[in-house]
């Protein structure tokens, strides 16, 4: 059975997203305006990348920064954008709304996936600023195509989340926890052995793979050197 861990590379154009691929990248997530923390990219941009790659790639769905869905009319335009991604070939998706409790916003999470009408889908780090991550994680348990939680354990970051993130990996199986655990979120190399021991399989770079951080666009090297290393790890624990 293959242990090969899962690289997801941020790509804000087609030049980030050959680069991606190039130095080993197994998934791209699709964003833009990084000042934000991501936002949902021009249409055009993801049918750019789609051409320029053939492996997978998750599109952000977040029209502003935060957490806010925006109201019923925030979620009507989520909806027709999803719709126009869809339709301009995207099929798997990023997104998480909280509500005014720090929990999740059900009716903007629900209309989305009625939009997504079965396509796969990670909740992104909004479980790292809500009020409870457990109960979170019970709201979505059963929405249709969510196989993936991206976090960093924490809201400030890998650093203070590392052990709720192997906590949470102890618990894989149990209802709410069933899927994926994708690591991003300040994540360096230094993170990655005790993740892997803890069965982490799935790790999530956006400044790490840019050589010159966000003012530069992806380095194929940059990816290379995490393929290599997961891919070391991965080799170390077949062998046991």
């Amino acid at each position: 059975m293959s242990m090969r861990a899962v690289l997801e590379v941020i790509a804000l154009d087609a030049e980030d997203a050959v680069a991606a691929q190039a130095g080993g990248a197994d998934r791209l997530e699709l964003v833009t305006d990084m000042a934000a923390d991501g936002l949902t990219p021009p249409v055009g941009t993801v049918v750019a990348i789609r051409a320029a790659v053939d492996i997978p790639l998750r599109v952000m769905v977040r029209l502003a920064d935060g957490f806010s869905s925006g109201g019923a009319g925030g979620v009507d335009r989520l909806a027709g954008v999803v719709g126009d991604l869809r339709a301009a070939g995207a099929g798997e998706f990023v997104f998480g709304f909280l509500d005014g409790d720090g929990l999740v916003d059900m009716a903007a999470v629900e209309r989305v996936v009625t939009a997504l009408d079965g396509c796969p889908w990670t909740f992104h780090r909004a479980i790292d600023s809500s009020a409870d991550r457990d109960a979170v994680r019970k709201q979505l348990d059963g929405l249709p195509g969510l196989d993936t939680y991206l976090t960093a354990g924490a809201a400030g970051g890998v650093d203070d989340g590392l052990p709720t993130l192997v906590a949470e990996a102890a618990r894989a199986g149990e209802p709410g926890y069933e899927q994926r655990i994708m690591v991003g979120g300040g994540l360096r190399l230094e993170h990655v052995p005790p993740l892997r021991t803890a069965g982490i399989d799935a790790f999530h770079i956006g400044g790490a793979a840019r050589s010159g951080g966000w003012s530069g666009a992806v380095c194929a090297d940059a990816v290379a050197q995490w393929r290599s290393v997961l891919d070391g790890l991965s080799a170390q624990q077949l062998a046991v």
